[in-house]
Parts: structure tokens; C-alpha cells; sequence
């Protein structure tokens, strides 16, 4: 992901040695009142002492507005009168210039469950698909920059802090790139091999290689917001309830010939396996007729349903 994300490299200075000079500069302010109050004869230089007294302690009011404290996995996005001089991302106390407006930002990872949407497949069939991904804010200029993080979802949180109205906005992008990422890839693949057809890739034999074209889709269309997908994982399939019974029925059918026809093979190699140790060992000799009435009753056993009768027609091999 291209990012035009920078470091900020202005004046960045300790928070605890500030907040220590701030305490000092407040006690110095506060001695010098005292002592201008003490003086006997007011005069108009006593004057100009106490305004100049009130406009440090004015400037010290403002000292208190360039702490900045960041934890793990957060930053803070500096803007100075509407010029972006870039982001802190070092976690600890500090103090900057108190007249950059601050944006903080969490980069830590966050998980989406998407509910299951009703897409049609390649072949134009309703299915039901869901997915799971992890997301985390990965370039702080185009998260905040870009787009519209103050979306209608955020407009009655009221209480909610700043960061998470902002974080519940990139929640609302995410879902809504997801959901359209998650059609086109549906769209893009039949749901599974259909009697007469062999498609290599189908959304219920392919998982892995469907995920990793998600989560390309999904890094491309949410990179705009300088939002990276970690991991992205489809999580429900099924056919839409519409449809579902009969596509049952058709794959119960499938995998009834399917098992049919492994018994069918296993059987006809034991019937062979039969005749030729038969033929070998000398045990009997068989004629064309013979082997074809021992090949029906092995093969009416063998492929039947039901457990073998105690009694098995072999009379035409004695008579």
C-alpha cells in the first residue's frame, strides 16, 4: 500500500520535564503577583508588572494544551492551521507545540462478522456467504484525510469519544466495501461442479484460493481509506433457503451415484479376483454360462442393499 503518511519531525520535547517546568513557571508566576501586591506605593510600573503577570500565566494555560500521551498501538495525527506536519506514532508523554490540532487514531486490529448476504453465483444461483475479517488502520494520513470519517452511523453517539466515533465510521466503510468485494468474488465462481461441467475453482472446493482473492479485493478497494486487511476468510456458504431443498436432493443423488458406482467397481474386481483363483487352483471348471450365472449372483450380493439370503441360486454349476 502506497502511504502518504510522514513522521513528525518538529519540536517534540519531554511531557514529565514540561509538566515539571509548568508547575515551577506557575509557582514563579504566582511569587511575582505576591510580591507586586506587596509593594506599598502602587504605581504604574506595578501596573504593567501585574498585566504582564496575567499574560504568562495566560501563556502557561496554554503550555497545558501541548501534552500529548500515546499508548501501544496509537497515534497521533498533527495539524497545524490546517497543515498536516505529520504523525506521531512513539508511544509516551510529550509535549508539542500547543497550538497543533491533534487527531488521535487506534492502529490496533479489528475483527468484522459480517452477517450472511444472499449473492447469486457465476451460474446465477442464490447462495447465502458470509465472512470474517481482521482490518487495522494502516496509513493515518488517508484514515483521516481521504474520506469522510464522521459518516450519518456516527451522528447520535453523543457521549462516545472522538476515536471511537471515527473508528465506528471505518467499521461502516469497512462493512460496506466488504459486503460489495464479497459479491464480486461470489459472482466470479460457480458454487460447486455441476454434473456436466469441471470448473477448476467453485466457492465450496477452492476455500483457500476464494480467500486470498478477497482479501486482495478488499485490500484494493479499502486502500483508499489507508485501511489494511490482515486477514479475510468466507465463513458461511450455503444455498439460498429458495433453492436449498432441491440442490439437497441433487447432491443426495450425486453422492448416491457416486457411491454406487465404487461399490459397482469393488464388486466387479472381487467377481474377477473369484474367477481367476477358481480358474488357477483347479477348483471348478466353469463354462461361458456357468461364469456368467456366478458373475449375476455375485454381483446381485455384492451391489445389493440388503443383507445376502442364507440360500444363493448356483444350480446350473452342478448340473
Amino acid at each position: 500500500m502506497k502511504t502518504q503518511e510522514e513522521k513528525f519531525s518538529k519540536v517534540k520535547l519531554s511531557g514529565v520535564g514540561m509538566l515539571i517546568f509548568n508547575f515551577l513557571f506557575l509557582a514563579a508566576i504566582i511569587a511575582a503577583l505576591v510580591m507586586i501586591i506587596d509593594v506599598e506605593d502602587f504605581t504604574p510600573l506595578s501596573l504593567i508588572l501585574v498585566i504582564a503577570d496575567i499574560i504568562l500565566f495566560v501563556i502557561h494555560i496554554i503550555f497545558w494544551a501541548g501534552f500529548v500521551q500515546i499508548e501501544p498501538n496509537e497515534a497521533q495525527i498533527m495539524v497545524f492551521f490546517g497543515k498536516y506536519e505529520g504523525t506521531i506514532k512513539e508511544n509516551g508523554f510529550f509535549w508539542v507545540n500547543p497550538f497543533y490540532a491533534k487527531k488521535k487514531l487506534t492502529l490496533r486490529a479489528r475483527n468484522l462478522d459480517a452477517e450472511p448476504i444472499k449473492v447469486n453465483d457465476k451460474k446465477g444461483n442464490p447462495v447465502m456467504i458470509g465472512q470474517v475479517l481482521v482490518w487495522r488502520v494502516a496509513d493515518t494520513y488517508k484514515a483521516s484525510f481521504d474520506i469522510d470519517n464522521t459518516s450519518k452511523t456516527t451522528a447520535n453517539l453523543g457521549v462516545m469519544s472522538n476515536v471511537n466515533q471515527k473508528m465506528k465510521a471505518f467499521e461502516y466503510f469497512v462493512k460496506v466495501q466488504s459486503d460489495a468485494a464479497l459479491r464480486y468474488v461470489a459472482g466470479m465462481f460457480a458454487y460447486d461442479n455441476s454434473e456436466n461441467e469441471d470448473e477448476k475453482l467453485t466457492l465450496r472446493s477452492g476455500v483457500e484460493d476464494i480467500n486470498e482473492i478477497l482479501e486482495q479485493q478488499l485490500n484494493e478497494r479499502l486502500s483508499i481509506a489507508g485501511i489494511e486487511v490482515l486477514e479475510a476468510r468466507v465463513n458461511y456458504l450455503a444455498y439460498a433457503p429458495e433453492i436449498a431443498a432441491v440442490m439437497l436432493r441433487r447432491q443426495q443423488a450425486d453422492a448416491i451415484i457416486s457411491a454406487r458406482e465404487k461399490i459397482v467397481d469393488g464388486a466387479v474386481g472381487m467377481v474377477k479376483h473369484a474367477l481367476s483363483k477358481l480358474s488357477e487352483e483347479k477348483i471348478v471348471e466353469l463354462d461361458d454360462e456357468k461364469k456368467a450365472a456366478m458373475v449375476s449372483n455375485l454381483l446381485v450380493v455384492l451391489c445389493s442393499d440388503e443383507r445376502a439370503q442364507p440360500i444363493v441360486n448356483t444350480g446350473t454349476l452342478y448340473n
